[in-house]
Order: C-alpha cells, then sequence, then structure tokens
C-alpha cells in the first residue's frame, strides 16, 4: 500500500508507459494481475481508446475517478456511461492527425504505384530486361475523404497538393474548400480513390458497406486509417477476392492483431500494423497529454483535455 496514487494499465501494448508514470504514480498492470488489495486504491485507467471499457471493472473500484485514455480516438468508451456516473474520461487530441494523413498519403502511394508489389517483385527475381511495371498518376484522380474532421482534412490538403480532385462527405455540413457529395454512396461512385477518416461509434458500425464497395468499383482504391469496424470486412475481402473492388490499403481492421491467413489470399492489398498515427513525435505529445491530465485529476483540477 502507498500514499501515491495508484494507476491501472489497462492494455499490454501500454507497458512502455510504466516507465514514465512510475516515478509519480504506482503502476499496475491489468495483464498482470494486479494484488486484490489494490483494488481499493486504483484511481485512473490507462487506455488505448479503441478498446472496449471495462465496466465491470469499474464498478468495483471505489476510489476510481478518471479513465485516461492514452489515445485521441475514445470509440471504445461508452461516455454517456461514465458520463452518468461522475467518471471524467480524458484524451490526446490534436497530436498525431498530421502523421495519419502522412501515412494515408504513403497508401495511396504504395497501392497506386504497386510500390510494395514492386519491392516483392524485384526481390524475387520479376525484374528483368524486358519487363516494365506501369502504373497511373496520382495526376487527376477523384479523391473521396470519408469525414472531414482534422485527419479528413489533412488527408484533402495533401491530396490538393498530388494533383487530385477532391470531394468529401460527412453526415453534417461544413464550410470547406471541397465540395460535398449528398451521400457516402455517391462520394464512392464518383472517386477512384476512397479514404475512409472518421470517427467510429456504434451508429456508424459497418458505414462502408457491399453498396459503398461496389460503388467504387473494380478500379477503385480503399483506404481506412480511422477505424476498422467503419468498413463491412467480409465484404471487402469477398469485393477483392471477385474483382468487384479494384484495390484496399488498410492500416485498422475489424479486429486487432488481425489475423494474417485472414489475408494471405486476398488480392490487391497493401496492408499496415495500424501504425498510422504511431511515430515518436505523436507518442511523446501523447505521452505529456496523459501526464498533464493525471496530475490535474489528482489535484483537483480541470482536465487538460477532456472528452468534451
Amino acid at each position: 500500500m502507498t500514499d501515491r496514487p495508484a494507476l491501472l494499465i489497462m492494455q499490454r501494448h501500454l507497458a512502455p508507459l510504466t516507465a514514465f508514470l512510475e516515478s509519480e504514480w504506482t503502476v499496475y498492470r491489468f495483464w498482470e494481475g494486479p494484488p486484490v488489495e489494490a483494488q481499493a486504491e486504483i484511481r485512473a485507467l490507462v487506455v488505448a481508446g479503441e478498446f472496449p471499457l471495462d465496466k465491470h471493472l469499474i464498478e468495483i473500484l471505489p476510489k476510481l475517478q478518471l479513465i485516461a485514455c492514452f489515445t485521441s480516438g475514445y470509440d471504445g468508451i461508452d461516455i454517456d456511461w461514465c458520463r452518468a456516473r461522475g467518471l471524467p474520461v480524458s484524451h490526446a487530441p490534436g497530436v498525431n492527425h498530421e502523421d495519419v494523413a502522412d501515412h494515408a498519403l504513403g497508401l495511396i502511394l504504395a497501392a497506386r504505384r504497386q510500390i510494395a508489389a514492386g519491392d516483392r517483385a524485384l526481390r524475387a527475381g520479376g525484374w528483368t530486361a524486358d519487363s516494365k511495371l506501369i502504373t497511373p498518376s496520382l495526376k487527376g484522380q477523384r479523391l473521396g475523404v470519408v469525414g472531414l474532421g482534422s485527419i479528413g482534412e489533412a488527408v484533402a490538403r495533401r491530396g490538393e497538393a498530388m494533383r487530385m480532385a477532391v470531394r468529401w462527405w460527412g453526415p453534417r455540413e461544413k464550410e470547406a474548400p471541397w465540395p460535398r457529395a449528398a451521400s457516402l454512396l455517391e462520394l464512392a461512385r464518383d472517386s477512384d480513390i476512397l479514404v475512409v477518416a472518421c470517427k467510429a461509434d456504434e451508429s456508424n458500425r459497418g458505414l462502408v458497406s457491399r453498396a459503398v464497395i461496389e460503388a467504387l468499383g473494380p478500379h477503385g482504391l480503399l483506404v481506412n486509417v480511422a477505424r476498422g469496424q467503419l468498413v463491412d470486412e467480409a465484404e471487402l475481402i469477398a469485393a477483392l477476392r471477385d474483382g468487384r473492388l479494384g484495390q484496399a490499403a488498410l492500416d485498422v481492421f475489424e479486429d486487432e492483431p488481425t489475423d494474417p491467413a485472414r489475408w494471405t489470399d486476398v488480392p490487391n492489398t497493401v496492408l499496415t500494423p495500424h501504425t498510422g498515427g504511431a511515430t515518436t513525435e505523436a507518442v511523446q505529445g501523447m505521452l505529456m497529454l496523459l501526464i498533464e491530465n493525471l496530475r490535474a485529476a489528482f489535484s483537483g483540477q480541470p482536465l487538460k483535455t477532456p472528452v468534451p
């Protein structure tokens, strides 16, 4: 037992945070099975926002006063449920959206210009004197952006700089330098490349449905840097296999880590392991906001970046 506030880190991949937090607080790790006596001392949960919140655990922690979300997104957290219990939630907004947009552009380039495929072909001896890989230019490609938040806007700016024609769709109108499509289906139908960059919640699970995938079509490229559950993954895989969709470049998946066997025979894909926002600078920024929010909560001050 200690007089220092106790934290419980929930996800194993957040374990490296321990070294930065234990100088000020007592740190427990959920996967190690913290001692029963720690139950009465835990004052904050440190979580990755894409994972479902363990409500039963919260209900047996009498001193819990903060859900400290290390990430910007918090779609796994039932904010209304927490609010009804007077339990604040903090997160890390405005830290990595430019990095995620960079990654989206990298996925577009890797897929459209066949960069990953070219690398594999060269290493396998497929580059011969009489062979030449011909790929389309990005100039004039029609880029559709789903969700014009901070990530979506950053993707749109990059697309414009790459000489693409940009349109977007979101459920709410907003001022923007690019035209808004009347519907997601219309945006998909009028796009060569569709980038999913919107927030995820239960209301938009499977937003990119079979109809949207087929509207994008056999020459279209679907890019997802938001959340895996926004795309009907089974329909996506089926469409890639039978040619109803041209390409997919994904950084996020329905279940993470995704099963590599699921993608073994799926053609025309570029896949990365949810690293879009995981730059050194972004992680440092998220860590600083996490520490500031923890300090504020334990000293009775307003949170630095509360979830609105």
